[in-house]
């Protein structure tokens, strides 16, 4: 007897005699009927675009097609293993999420609920009733991180008895907030502990919050704010990452969320929790990491829409030009690379000057005029003990000193 071609189905041969012929037929349909019962009836997708998955073994069923522009994801919860979602054309709105921008230093000790403050790592704040650090840290992990260089370690520094809660967050401006109201979204971050972590159960504590107010700071408590999450995660001292799936009303207009340490006792010498690959996600599953931007340059020009900080990396750095206002005072025109959020109205430097190719004279403070300024175009005055001429033209500049810098803060 001879066999079909792609299912081995015998048939009978040309040589078979006429009396075997039925028996040859019979043989066929029944090898044909077996094979068809176990494939998909054409019955099971009825929609254009409609996919065939499947429930468990052996058991096909149909995955009705998305809506325009989404994409499909895996998705263990869901009956097929497949759903789609649009969660992918939506950036990551946390900013810095992988720690790649610390225009203030990569090792800091900011710490305080003032408006503005409390910054060390870009747009992430910290407080805590005692002494901490916040610093960047290489997370030497590329087995259980997905190709993170980064992280932000929050340390209790050593000796501290201070056992109130130790807070690391971000607040989301409300026009990047907004595309998540009124959806499930997905919350996840990888998170290790140090070999001192002190926290009851190696417990880390996570706050999710919205406010019905606008550009408000989940420090301080959102306008008309409500809590969403609040849960802990359990921390080893290898990287894990947690995720958590909640609803956002559609009332809402701004978002943010606090990591917390609560310590026990005497903090030792890693005494601290580490945190990177912050992400939100719409949907019911984290999709794989990704930064608000595409390039550390985009990044960063997404931080400096909140801060914009030049000099501090060499000597006599020039950062804006003006002239002599008075023989103790001049204005300098300063121009940031990106539009701020607002008008700066805060300002930190260190060691600034007022150069004129001749003489170098030290500041003994610095201000912003915002009745001159903008978000584009700050007018920033220096004052001096003496030395300067009026009408002069002068340059600001860092002194002499790799360490002098302007900061200019249009923070949440």
């Amino acid at each position: 007897m001879a066999t079909s071609p792609n299912y081995g189905w015998l048939e009978p041969d040309n040589t078979d005699l006429v009396k075997n012929g039925a028996l040859a037929i019979r043989t066929l349909g029944n090898a044909i009927d077996t094979t068809m019962a176990t494939m998909t009836p054409k019955s099971t997708v009825t929609t254009k675009g409609d996919l065939v998955a499947a429930t468990a073994a052996s058991t096909p069923a149909r995955l009705a097609v998305g809506n325009n522009g989404e994409t499909l994801v895996a998705d263990s919860s869901a009956t097929t293993g497949l759903r789609y979602t649009s969660g992918t054309v939506q950036p990551n709105p946390v900013l810095n999420s992988a720690m790649q921008v610390w225009q203030r230093g990569t090792t800091g000790t900011a710490n305080s609920f003032a408006a503005g403050s409390g910054y060390n790592a870009d747009r992430w704040q910290n407080y805590y009733a005692g002494s901490l650090t916040t610093s960047r840290q290489s997370t030497n992990d590329t087995t259980n991180l997905p190709f993170i260089q980064y992280c932000a370690r929050v340390q209790r520094n050593s000796g501290q008895t201070n056992t109130g809660g130790l807070s690391f967050g971000q607040t989301i401006e409300s026009i990047n907030s907004i595309p998540f109201v009124g959806k499930t979204v997905t919350f996840s971050y990888y998170a290790r502990a140090g070999a001192n972590y002190s926290a009851t159960s190696n417990a880390l504590g996570i706050g999710f919050y919205a406010g019905t107010g606008t550009d408000g700071n989940v420090f301080f408590g959102f306008t008309g704010t409500s809590t969403l999450l609040n849960t802990t995660s359990t921390l080893t001292t290898t990287w894990q990452r947690f995720t958590h799936t909640f609803a956002i009303g559609s009332s809402f207009a701004q978002l943010g969320f606090v990591f917390t340490e609560t310590p026990t006792g005497t903090a030792g010498a890693n005494d601290y929790f580490e945190v990177t690959g912050v992400q939100i996600d719409i949907g019911s599953v984290a999709l794989p990491f990704r930064t608000n931007a595409g390039t550390i340059q985009g990044e960063l020009a997404a931080c400096q829409r909140y801060y914009y900080r030049q000099g501090g990396d060499n000597l006599y750095v020039q950062m804006g030009t003006g002239s002599g206002y008075s023989a103790a005072n001049c204005y300098f025109w300063v121009r940031p690379p990106v539009t701020m959020r607002v008008t700066p109205t805060a300002i930190d430097y260190s060691t600034l000057a007022a150069y004129d190719n001749v003489n170098v004279v030290t500041a003994t403070a610095a201000g912003i005029d915002t009745s001159l300024s903008s978000k584009n175009s700050l007018m920033v005055y220096t004052t001096h003990s003496s030395g300067i001429t009026q009408y002069r033209p002068y340059v600001l500049t860092s002194n002499n000193s790799t360490s002098g810098y302007l900061g200019l803060s249009a923070e949440l």
